[in-house]
């Protein structure tokens, strides 16, 4: 997974974390690893004072969705992209 800290002008210029590229390896998917590291990564963000988490997941994938949301996250926006 990659942490990103960025400070924002919205939210009273607060810094926000963006959680990006997180992966489990297949085999090791539903050992609960994936929650440590979601957790550590929550807990470094809050020790940075960041005052948002926020992260994309491809809408392809309902597995992870379901993944985020028993951590807490909740689906707030439509992102979009364009590749260039």
């Amino acid at each position: 997974m990659q942490l990103n800290l960025i400070p924002h002008i919205s939210m009273k210029g607060g810094t926000r974390a963006q959680l990006q590229s997180m992966r489990v390896r297949s085999d090791l998917r539903g050992t609960g690893l994936g929650s440590v590291f979601v957790r550590q990564v929550l807990n470094i963000a809050r020790d940075a004072g960041c005052i948002l988490m926020e992260l994309t997941t491809d809408n392809t994938r309902p597995d992870a969705h379901r993944f985020y949301e028993r951590l807490g996250f909740k689906a707030t926006h439509q992102g979009m992209k364009i590749r260039l």
